[in-house]
C-alpha cells in the first residue's frame, strides 16, 4: 500500500504531544511514551513527524513500540527510503561529507533489521498530517512541504520559510527532520520543530525534545519540552552493534559527530544548552 497524501485528524480540544526522530533509540521512545503517561495524554493526541529508524541499535523494536501504541506517525525521507528499498537513506546529506559516510553504515544496518511487515508499515505512512485546534488550522510536514529532506534551522532566512509557508494552507506547521528544536513566528503564522527524541540537539547534553501544543481559550500554547531517559543504555546497545562510534558519542556528550547540514548560527551554537522555551499563536481577530 502505498502512502496517502495527508490524513485528516480532525478538531482537537485537548493537549497534544508532538516529537520527532526517534532514529531506531528504543530507550527513547519508552521514554517519551512514559513521559505522555505521566502527563495524562493519550497515545491517541501524540504525533511522530518521522524517521522512526535511523542512527541507533533497535530500529524494528522502536517502530514496533510507536505501531503497538497507535501513535499517528508521518512518513519521514527514512521511511521512504526503507519502505522502498532505495539505496541510501535519503537525507538530504551532500554527497561525500561525513554525514552521508556515516549514514551508510547505520542505513545498511536498519535495511538488515526490519521486515517486510515494518516496511510495509512504514509505506503506508502519509506524507502530511493536518489538524484543527482552538481555531488553528494545523500541518504536519518532515522537512519542507513539498521536498521531505530539506533542512531548515531557525536561523533560516525568512523569505526560506515564507516560501514553505506559501504552499501549506496552515496557520502553524510543525516539522521535523533537523533534529535541533525551534519556533519561528511568521507575521500570524508560526512554523514549529518539536526536535527529535532519538538523538541529542548538538547543545551539550544527553537531553532529547518534544513539544507540547495547548488549546487555550484564545489561540494556543507551543511548550518545547526537555526529556532525560537512559542514553547510557541506548549508547552501549550502539556499540554492541557495531554502529558508528561518532553517533553513540553523541547520546552521551550533546554533540554532534559532524556539523555538514548546520547553517553558521547553528555551528556557533554547538554545545550550548538549549533552553526550554513557551510560544503563542493567537487568531488574527484577537490581535486586531
Amino acid at each position: 500500500m502505498d502512502a496517502p497524501a495527508e490524513e485528516e485528524l480532525g478538531e482537537f480540544a485537548e493537549t497534544i504531544l508532538v516529537f520527532g526522530g526517534p532514529y531506531g533509540n528504543l530507550q527513547a521512545t519508552e521514554a517519551v511514551l512514559a513521559e505522555a503517561a505521566r502527563l495524562r495524554i493519550p497515545q491517541t493526541r501524540m504525533i511522530c513527524t518521522g524517521d522512526v529508524a535511523a542512527y541507533c541499535a533497535e530500529p524494528l523494536a522502536t517502530a514496533n513500540a510507536l505501531r503497538a501504541a497507535g501513535i499517528t506517525v508521518l512518513m519521514g525521507n527514512c521511511e521512504e527510503a526503507l519502505g522502498y528499498g532505495a539505496e541510501s537513506c535519503g537525507c538530504g546529506f551532500e554527497d561525500g561529507s561525513r554525514c552521508d559516510l556515516l549514514a551508510d553504515q547505520w542505513y545498511r544496518y536498519s535495511t538488515v533489521q526490519l521486515d517486510d511487515d515494518c516496511r510495509a508499515w512504514m509505506r503506508a505512512l502519509p506524507r502530511r498530517i493536518t489538524l484543527t485546534m482552538a481555531g488553528a488550522k494545523l500541518a504536519v510536514v518532515h522537512g519542507g512541504a513539498q521536498t521531505i529532506n530539506r533542512f531548515l534551522f531557525a536561523s533560516n532566512a525568512a523569505a526560506e520559510f515564507a516560501e514553505e509557508m506559501e504552499l501549506i494552507d496552515a496557520d502553524i506547521i510543525i516539522a521535523g527532520h533537523a533534529g535541533i528544536p525551534f519556533t519561528r513566528p511568521m507575521a500570524n503564522r508560526i512554523w514549529h520543530n518539536a526536535g527529535a527524541i532519538g538523538m541529542p540537539a548538538n547543545d551539550g547534553t544527553p537531553r532529547v525534545w518534544y513539544s507540547l501544543i495547548v488549546p487555550q481559550a484564545q489561540g494556543l500554547r507551543l511548550e518545547h519540552r526537555s526529556l532525560s531517559y537512559d542514553y547510557a543504555a541506548a549508547a552501549d546497545k550502539m556499540r554492541r552493534a557495531g554502529l558508528a562510534e561518532g553517533y553513540a558519542d553523541c547520546l552521551t556528550s550533546g554533540l554532534w559527530p559532524s556539523l555538514d547540514v548546520l547553517p553558521a548560527t547553528e555551528t556557533a551554537n554547538t554545545g550550548i544548552a538549549l533552553a526550554e522555551q513557551t510560544f503563542h499563536w493567537r487568531p488574527a481577530s484577537v490581535d486586531a
